[in-house]
């Protein structure tokens, strides 16, 4: 297929949209089921980017979950634990452990429930019929991978009244060295980012402690990955072999460390028991007891727990989380890693990172407060690589 004609651009307004291939070559992709548009598409080919050059990096199969340009969550198909599985709603999906790419779904789109909400969902291997049942009851916009197994597209056919977007791509397929982009009639032209994230970059460790085991190599290598196609600044958070808190987009990268950290806590509290055991109405739909949740660990704007609100979620009142249970857990946490798209100008990141669990970080390095930001971590006994690469995507 030379062209595809695209539902629209990143607005209704902006038609005609198509893709195609500026050489005039066939197109790397088959749209196997509905009408994606520019958006998703965008979605789409960063996703697929990132879950391929995961796997190469750790050997394990990757599954990432995009919202408008950036990932939300992208984790390896490691098994899940029981209240792991809880806090992500897969409890009941059976044969999950038997299928490490539904598990890597089922941890990327748990991690930040609340923004993968009509998600665009990346495989880095076939998607068979396990995946695809856990899919199916999720709000989604699409999936990109590499095949399907018969079963697994006759499950995902059936979603969003048959208009479920389903595109499969040429595993094969090498984008040109040079790429182009047109903003405002004017054309910018550069090298493709061809970077090569692997455990050699994670060598120059300037912390006084120097222990780096495998399981932090491949989250901090989950983590730098997941950066490369997250709009900048940014920063993540990894744990057992996924992101649990982005935070991307902002000016600054102490905010970034911030919005992750928060991100990476709210990903903790979901699996404390208290949060667990909430006694939900059989009548409250997944997508509302994703904001409820949210909303009694972090007391939003509503309070849950309120006399004449509680009984439209619960069949009983469940007594609030306070800030003392809340330290309480969150202060069993250890060995979590943290990743940023570029330096870090202040110690502040580390401090803060800190106060989450973080026990491994890499940064790019090359700030006149380098000295200041490693004498932060040498004080929490971090273990801290500066690798000299920045990741900025736009």
């Amino acid at each position: 297929m030379k062209e595809l004609e695209l539902k629209y651009g990143c607005n209704p307004n902006q038609t005609p949209a198509s893709l195609f291939m500026r050489d005039g070559s066939d197109l790397p992709l088959r749209v196997l089921n509905g009408r994606p548009g520019y958006i998703n598409f965008l979605d789409a080919f960063n996703a697929w980017q990132l879950v391929r050059e995961a796997e190469e990096a750790t050997g394990v199969v990757c599954a990432t979950s995009f919202k408008h340009v950036s990932p939300t969550s992208a984790a390896l198909g490691k098994p899940l634990s029981e209240d792991l599985k809880r806090a992500t709603f897969t409890d009941d999906i059976a044969g999950l452990d038997k299928s490490p790419i539904a598990c890597a779904y089922a941890r990327a789109r748990g991690t930040d429930r609340l923004s993968s909400f009509g998600d665009w969902i990346a495989l880095s291997t076939t998607c068979d019929e396990t995946c695809a049942s856990l899919i199916k009851r999720e709000v989604s916009d699409g999936i990109i991978a590499p095949s399907y197994t018969p079963e697994a597209l006759a499950i995902l056919k059936e979603k969003r009244k048959g208009n479920y977007n389903v595109v499969e791509i040429d595993p094969t397929y090498v984008p040109r060295e040079e790429e182009t982009k047109d903003v405002f009639g004017v054309t910018f032209k550069q090298g493709h980012n061809n970077i090569k994230l692997e455990a050699s970059i994670l060598e120059d460790i300037v912390t006084a402690n120097k222990e780096l085991p495998q399981d932090a190599k491949d989250d901090l290598l989950v983590a730098l990955i997941a950066l490369k196609y997250t709009q900048s600044n940014s920063v993540a958070f990894a744990f057992d072999g996924q992101t649990i808190g982005i935070g991307a987009g902002q000016q600054s990268r102490i905010h970034c460390t911030r919005l992750a950290a928060s991100k990476a806590d709210t990903w903790f509290l979901r699996q404390c028991p208290q949060v667990l055991n909430l006694p939900f109405l059989d009548s409250v739909a997944r997508p509302v007891r994703d904001n409820v949740i949210d909303a009694y660990i972090n007391k939003n704007e509503e309070d849950v727990t309120a006399d004449g609100i509680w009984q439209k979620y619960f069949s009983v009142r469940p007594e609030p989380l306070t800030d003392v249970q809340k330290q309480e857990w969150l202060s069993t946490r250890a060995n979590v890693s943290l990743a940023s798209d570029a330096f870090f100008p202040f110690a502040d990141n580390i401090e803060r990172a800190a106060r989450s669990g973080v026990k491994y970080v890499v940064q790019a390095g090359g700030s006149v407060r380098d000295a200041d930001v490693t004498a932060a971590a040498d004080a929490h006994n971090m273990v801290m690589v500066m690798n000299g690469v920045r990741l900025f995507h736009h």
